[in-house]
């Protein structure tokens, strides 16, 4: 949910969410499953265009800084001589705390996807709770470094962090809540241990 959002972007995006649900930890598990990666090559096309039209926020605003003041990470399978956070993990390590900050913003849309996700029913009200936790499962099935202190940040590092992020204006201005320097320190320090 975001300021954003627009029927051709969910879309496209509702779509990659059911796709990810079936094939996401397959592809992940078994590099051989070539039909799990196919799908998830879909699906992440069919995401880009969706966020493509809609554009993204918090993850991605608070990426930035996550990966550009890494000091001593250096990600698995990536050269062993630099220190390296990827994008992709910068932006889905703070996923459960931005959604869980998020929810109040569209209850309705935050309980979809996370039963898309989950393959379980969720009640509008619950969704502030069921998204993060479906999340954070992800993350654990999948074997994401456990939050942010896993990619040697601690809560020392938050000031810095937050400096890092608030620039990225672009981003940050289509989140559905505030996304000023106190709600994006909270959510560093609720990333800093996901599961």
């Amino acid at each position: 949910a975001n300021q954003g959002s627009n029927p051709l972007s969910d879309v496209w995006s509702r779509h990659a969410c059911y796709i990810t649900a079936k094939y996401f930890k397959r592809a992940v598990k078994d590099p051989e499953d070539y039909e799990a990666r196919q799908n998830m090559h879909l699906a992440s096309a069919m995401a880009g265009v969706g966020f493509g039209n809609a554009g993204v926020h918090l993850c991605h605003g608070l990426s930035y800084s996550i990966s550009g003041l890494n000091r001593e990470y250096r990600a698995e399978n990536y050269p062993k001589e630099k220190k390296l956070i990827p994008h992709g993990l910068s932006v889905c390590i703070t996923a459960p705390a931005v959604f869980a900050a998020t929810a109040d913003s569209s209850l309705d849309r935050h309980a979809e996807i996370a039963e898309i996700l989950g393959g379980k029913p969720v009640r509008k009200e619950d969704a502030g709770k069921a998204l993060p936790e479906v999340l954070r499962e992800y993350l654990h099935d999948l074997d994401v470094p456990d939050g942010l202190g896993a990619l040697g940040y601690s809560d020392e590092d938050i000031p810095n962090l937050v400096a890092g992020a608030l620039p990225q204006k672009r981003v940050l201005c289509i989140s559905p809540i505030d996304a000023s320097a106190e709600p994006i320190a909270e959510i560093y320090a609720k990333s800093m241990k996901n599961y």
